[in-house]
């Protein structure tokens, strides 16, 4: 493997872990302050993606359509956690795996009714569908460069929001005692929907972006719902930094166990996995 090669699977692995992180952080978001397992998480990828798709060809541009499908997929968030999801707080996680697995089966039927069970492709907006030339037969999307600068932002935004400002301080608040914080005269109910709302719309974003390089296709959402678990127990439940770290530590045994071993490249994650739980059954970070 020349360098050129090496460097261009340490960016694909950068960004395909980042956007991992963009998924999994809104699921262990909602997992670590709300307490519920949402099996539905992947079919909010899926939904972003089939924004992305019906949007862009309504309106002709990429951007356009991430932005309209932002205010769709927070206003989606807060439906479902008012409607369906504020239901199951104070209920086992038995009732939690049946709404949500039942809200799978929803989103694909719907999916399946709106717009079809074809492949279909989106467009690269023409700003970024140029390519930066690595070597004599090697080049670069800007687009993948343009999905890790957007997901390495979006981490600064979360890390300032939970840290530094009160809506943070609520939200750590609440993951520790729901209780306490209700009697504080904080209002708990809409401090979890604020948090439903950004785990969905966290999800349908990476969805969008992720539209243009692999396509948008029925069930799509069912195999990242399964590698977000996985980064989610080797990041520690709860933790979104430990998504971080976690997902980048996936994109790197993913892409290079691809180019190394590709026919055991399928075991690396899993391997991986069952490595750091050996290491530390909770995961690396434990705290929000």
């Amino acid at each position: 493997m020349d360098f050129s090669t090496f460097l261009i699977q340490l960016l694909n692995s950068l960004q395909y872990g980042l956007l991992l992180f963009l998924v999994a952080s809104g699921l262990t978001l909602i997992f670590g302050i709300m307490g519920i397992i949402n099996l539905a998480h992947g079919s909010f990828y899926m939904m972003g993606a089939y924004m992305a798709f019906s949007l862009t060809s309504l309106s002709g541009n990429l951007l356009v359509a991430i932005l309209v499908g932002i205010v769709l997929s927070v206003l989606i968030g807060f439906l479902l956690e008012w409607a369906l999801f504020s239901r199951l707080y104070k209920r086992d996680h038995l009732d939690q795996v049946l709404l949500t697995y039942g809200l799978i089966l929803i989103f694909e039927e719907l999916r399946s009714l709106l717009v079809g069970d074809d492949v279909h492709g989106v467009p690269i907006p023409e700003l970024l569908s140029a390519s930066i030339q690595l070597s004599d037969t090697l080049n670069y999307p800007v687009y993948r460069l343009f999905m890790s600068a957007v997901c390495i932002l979006l981490a600064i935004v979360m890390y300032w929001l939970i840290r530094y400002t009160r809506l943070g301080m609520m939200i750590r608040a609440g993951s520790s005692n729901r209780e306490m914080v209700q009697a504080l005269g904080i209002n708990i109910d809409l401090i979890y929907r604020i948090v439903f709302g950004l785990g969905v719309t966290l999800a349908a974003f990476a969805g969008m972006l992720a539209a243009p390089v692999s396509s948008v296709y029925p069930g799509m959402g069912n195999q990242v719902l399964i590698i977000c678990f996985v980064v989610v127990v080797i990041g520690g439940v709860g933790s979104v930094w430990g998504a971080l770290v976690a997902a980048l530590l996936i994109g790197l045994a993913d892409t290079f166990g691809k180019v190394i071993a590709p026919d055991y490249a399928g075991l690396a994650v899993y391997v991986l996995m069952a490595a750091v739980l050996l290491w530390r059954p909770e995961g690396i970070f434990r705290r929000i």
